[in-house]
């Protein structure tokens, strides 16, 4: 059974540190928090007061429940103050000699039963235990900043954790509020191991000049629903501190993919360290500031759309859930739209599935009869290509099949005016292929929708190395006309977001395959660690493993980057026909349910 601690002790008071102590005392527990000097003291007893009187003034807090709080913290420079302490929690620098060194000094201070838990992200627990006598008293407790706010607690036991141990610190985080991951111990436990290796692989994306850091963010906070873009979240965390722990990881796994890219330690050595030095990917008003300003980076507005070709003549070719969806999109977006079906049976579906989406819009009182049929009315459908001819613009929507497509461009090559933009919403095809098929690649480019195409704001723009300048242009013209945000990258396996989307969720697999922790624990650790709307296995199910397994193959077909090979357990998963929600079963067992 395990205990009900009551007497804690906090050893560094950082924003981190300084939360720690405030979320210990919130649960009414009595604190004794520890600094290295009087002024550090006092900025850390500066960030408790300044976090309760905030959550004071939202209403949050009653000023008496804030005076609890604070009365329940004894602050201190001395960590002989610590002996009575039952459990220390050390939240000083992530620097593996300063750690250990404490830990021997608490050692020699604190009773033998005393526990002695890290807040490291990244460093070995264990090669922190052994600084002590008592290598079974020591665990992990990794709170996640700001931890008043954050929910997770990753628990991180070592080989020699005593159980008793393990189960006490699991019973405090429950009394904390805290969702409690158990793991073993291993570099970036759960979220870090998961978030460093994309936060990477998006530093190397901008370094390479492959997107914008304004088009990498954007794609992966409208395209994922992520609360924050990867560039801008590698500002918050710290340039010199994401280094750090991936330096740590890199050495532990010696995963390429965990190297961190050669620009982070050059931005780390110049100072820009992202908000709190006032400048790292982004510029910002001053040190510590989140309002970003405009810097020589900064992309002018509406200048990717400049030199536009005239469109106002669309034609969509298609009758699946995408095309109806971009032909919605379009036709909202005032211009006019024919679409093309392979049969009359298929085009009255496509109108029938237009009708029922706009009806439905209409009922929920966000469009007008007026607007509705103004929508309509601007739709025809044909099941003969040549009657695109006219058009200004067409965009291809049919079935995720290189040849299919290839004879499609082809057609519309010859078919089309000269001048017209001929576009793809391929996911994950090469689109130079339909460019070169078209025999008129200059105007060939990318258009890739996100599902469902009313609902989702993102759309990627892809150029091919043949893609004419004003072909580009137009795309982003009519996207801004549709109301979607357009973020631009050239021609490679995944575009920006599922080539950052899904190494991140293959990682997850491998961390599931190799038993490190449950998809269930892989899961809350990403939602509610850090912020992310589906947990990895959540979203493969409902992405489908057999439409993943493709993806994942064609980014390590082209990039032939070790990390990238598909694990063997998805590969394993789609031969036995489990593929996600779509058949009852996959990562988890929809047929009970």
């Amino acid at each position: 059974m395990a205990r009900e601690l009551t007497e804690v002790g906090v050893v560094g008071l950082g924003t981190m540190g300084a939360g720690i102590a405030e979320v210990l005392a919130r649960a009414g527990l009595s604190v004794t928090a520890v600094e290295i000097s009087d002024d550090a003291l006092e900025r850390g007893r500066g960030h408790v007061v300044q976090s309760t009187d905030k959550a004071v003034a939202r209403g949050k807090l009653e000023s008496a429940d804030r005076d609890a709080i604070l009365g329940r913290i004894r602050f201190s420079t001395s960590l002989e103050d610590l002996a009575a302490a039952e459990l220390v929690i050390e939240a000083v620098p992530e620097r593996m000699e300063l750690k250990t060194d404490l830990f021997a000094k608490l050692d020699k201070i604190c009773p033998p039963d005393t526990i002695l838990a890290t807040n490291t992200s990244s460093l070995s627990v264990t090669e922190l235990s052994v600084a002590t006598g008592r290598p079974s008293k020591v665990i992990g407790m990794h709170f996640f900043n700001p931890a008043p706010v954050m929910k997770l607690v990753e628990v991180v036991r070592t080989v020699v954790t005593e159980p008793s141990v393990i189960a006490d610190v699991e019973a405090l985080a429950e009394r904390l509020g805290k969702v409690d991951v158990t793991i073993g111990d291993k570099a970036g436990f759960i979220a870090n191991a998961l978030l460093f290796g994309y936060l990477n692989h998006a530093v190397s994306m901008f370094e390479n000049r492959y997107a914008s850091r304004e088009d990498i963010d954007a794609a992966m906070r409208l395209g994922c629903g992520l609360p924050m873009g990867p560039l801008a979240l590698m500002d918050l965390i710290g340039i010199d501190t994401a280094y750090e722990i991936l330096d740590t990881m890199y050495k532990q796994s010696r995963n390429r993919l965990h190297a961190p890219s050669p620009v982070i330690k050059q931005m780390m050595t110049a100072g820009l360290l992202g908000r709190k030095s006032g400048r790292g990917f982004y510029t910002y008003a001053e040190e510590g500031s989140a309002e970003v300003v405009a810097d020589e980076h900064t992309p002018s507005a509406g200048g990717a759309a400049s030199g536009a070709r005239p469109v106002s003549l669309v034609g969509v070719v298609g009758s699946g859930t995408m095309a109806t969806g971009i032909i919605e999109v379009v036709a909202k977006g005032g211009y006019d739209v024919l679409f093309q079906a392979r049969s009359p049976e298929k085009v009255e579906a496509v109108t029938a599935a237009l009708r029922k989406s706009l009806d439905k819009q209409v009922a929920r009182g966000r469009l007008d009869e007026a607007g509705r049929d103004e929508v309509l009315g601007r739709v025809r459908g044909t099941t003969s290509l040549d009657d695109l001819a006219d058009r200004d613009l067409v965009i291809e929507a049919v079935v995720e099949s290189l040849p299919v497509k290839q004879a499609l461009f082809a057609a519309l090559g010859e078919i089309t005016r000269p001048g017209a933009v001929l576009a793809t919403t391929t996911s994950s095809l090469p689109v130079i292929e339909c460019a070169k098929a078209s025999e008129r690649p200059a105007d060939v480019v990318g258009l890739h929708f996100f599902n469902p195409a009313p609902v989702m704001k993102l759309v990627e723009v892809v150029s091919t190395i043949a893609t004419a300048p004003d072909v580009a242009a137009t795309a982003h013209a009519v996207c801004a006309q549709l109301g979607k945000h357009a973020v631009s990258c050239t021609d490679r396996a995944g575009f920006i977001v599922n080539a950052l989307l899904f190494p991140y969720l293959n990682d997850a697999v491998k961390m599931l395959e190799a038993h490190y922790a449950t998809a269930d624990d892989i899961d809350a650790a990403m939602k509610v660690g850090c912020g992310y709307p589906m947990g990895p296995f959540e979203l493969l199910d409902v992405v489908g493993l057999d439409v993943s397994l493709a993806i994942e193959r064609e980014l390590y077909t082209e990039f032939r980057e070790p990390g990238f090979a598909p694990a063997p357990l998805l590969e394993h998963l789609v031969t036995a026909g489990y593929l996600g929600r779509k058949t009852g079963r996959g990562f988890r067992d929809y047929s009970r349910r």
